[in-house]
């Protein structure tokens, strides 16, 4: 079912960006000498006014070939024969239709559940937030200079940017109408901890041992499975769970049993003290209903959001935040959108269908973000080359330009490679 949803999804996707090129290059009297959907053999194919439309054997990709599109030839009806910003906007035209696309699933989105508005729903007393004067359903509006438009805009921006103990946060809050302007420094939790990150949240074995702390200065290794604390026996997840609850973990060092290859062992841990920043409030993630053009106004919020979060993720890639192992390719796609297939069958029809016209509008703008990069053989490249014309008034050497954007796609083809290779390993 998930291969028959994604490849519903990405046809979509891909055929509305293509429709964009397609459209604009007849305005521009660009003849289209073939509109297809899909890569490799033809399956289907028809002729009608001088364009081949066809329907190709693997379901990802498309395209929207034009007359002279990659030659020299400046002859009428030829890409390069066209006015210079009539190509420019032929090529912006894929991915605007991306954004167009994002936009009118986005309003449906909003139209059936509503949005999610940042509003704080509880502050602990005695917390410094508190202090500093933050109250319930106060709705905010900006975090550290960052505009917050949606409660997801806050969740994006704190998980690439966690608050840290000596940093002074600056919140905006709406209330009663107004503007209010709070600053605080985060509450310090201590806590302290053995120093492993378990296989699964129903699993005692060691995936992996956080460096410097507790567990990695002992003989405990990755595949050993934890079965006891100070001699209290741990037979599941739930039984370590209570324990920790019942005895937390002090800086006093404890006894642990862990099994390797049938047989146990002991070591004694000290637990390693660690140290988070508290914002002490929490706010809404749920959804508000909304109506009239308010509709519209989230639904342009939500396909901002959507272009905000693949920008700053592209961001953490060039910064070292994400690397590629981060990415997801097609294959991590499909997997993506079968578990909230699956996820959203237990809650009834309305989410399933408000969760797949999410991973359209989300993917369909993502497409469009990341064609607009200025890199060669992508639409952002083409349109570097084409505003140097217009600026030069004079095209870039073709040769030249073919080169380059031939080099880009190989590259891009190898990444796409790379990508896809670290989707199976994450799957399986």
């Amino acid at each position: 079912m998930k291969i028959i949803l994604a490849l519903l999804i990405f046809s979509a996707i891909i055929l509305f960006h293509e429709l964009g090129h397609f459209l604009l290059a007849k305005k521009n009297k660009i003849v289209v000498t073939e509109f297809s959907l899909g890569m490799g053999p033809r399956l289907l194919s028809t002729e009608k006014n001088g364009t081949r439309y066809s329907l190709k054997l693997l379901p990802l990709g498309g395209s929207c070939a034009m007359l002279g599109e990659d030659m020299e030839d400046e002859a009428q009806g030829t890409f390069n024969g066209a006015p210079v910003w009539g190509r420019i906007a032929t090529v912006a035209a894929g991915p605007i239709f991306n954004f167009i696309l994002a936009f009118v699933f986005a309003v449906i989105i909003v139209a059936l559940v509503g949005y999610d508005p940042a509003k704080v729903i509880q502050v602990e007393s005695s917390s410094a937030v508190s202090e500093a004067g933050l109250q319930e359903g106060d709705i905010i509006k900006e975090y550290q200079g960052y505009h917050i438009d949606l409660a997801r805009d806050l969740y994006l921006y704190m998980y690439l940017n966690s608050p840290q103990e000596d940093e002074t946060i600056h919140l905006t809050v709406e209330r009663d109408g107004k503007d209010v302007e709070l600053s605080f420094k985060p509450d310090v939790q201590v806590r302290y901890l053995l120093g492993f990150n378990r296989k699964s949240t129903d699993s005692l074995e060691v995936e992996s041992l956080i460096p410097g702390m507790g567990l990695s200065e002992t003989g405990v290794e990755p595949g050993d499975v934890i079965t006891s604390i100070n001699g209290a026996r741990l037979e599941n997840a739930d039984d370590y769970t209570t324990y920790l609850a019942e005895h937390p973990l002090t800086s006093e060092a404890v006894t642990i049993t862990y099994e390797r290859d049938g047989l146990e062992y002991t070591a004694e841990v000290t637990p390693s003290e660690s140290r988070s920043a508290v914002l002490g409030f929490s706010y809404n993630l749920g959804y508000t209903r909304t109506q009239g053009f308010e509709v519209l106004k989230y639904g342009t919020l939500e396909v901002k959001y959507m272009i905000r979060s693949t920008l700053l993720s592209l961001k953490e890639l060039l910064t070292g935040g994400l690397g590629v192992k981060d990415l997801s390719g097609p294959v991590g796609v499909v997997d993506a959108i079968g578990s909230t297939y699956e996820a959203s069958k237990s809650e009834g029809m309305l989410s399933i269908w408000v969760n797949m016209l999410y991973m359209v509008a989300l993917l369909s703008a993502n497409l469009g973000v990341m064609n607009l990069l200025p890199l060669p053989a992508l639409d952002g490249g083409r349109l570097v080359f084409l505003v140097v014309e217009a600026v030069r008034r004079k095209p870039v050497n073709r040769q030249v330009e073919g080169m380059i954007h031939f080099t880009g796609l190989m590259v891009l083809m190898l990444l796409m490679v790379v990508v896809m290779y670290n989707d199976v390993l994450k799957i399986f």
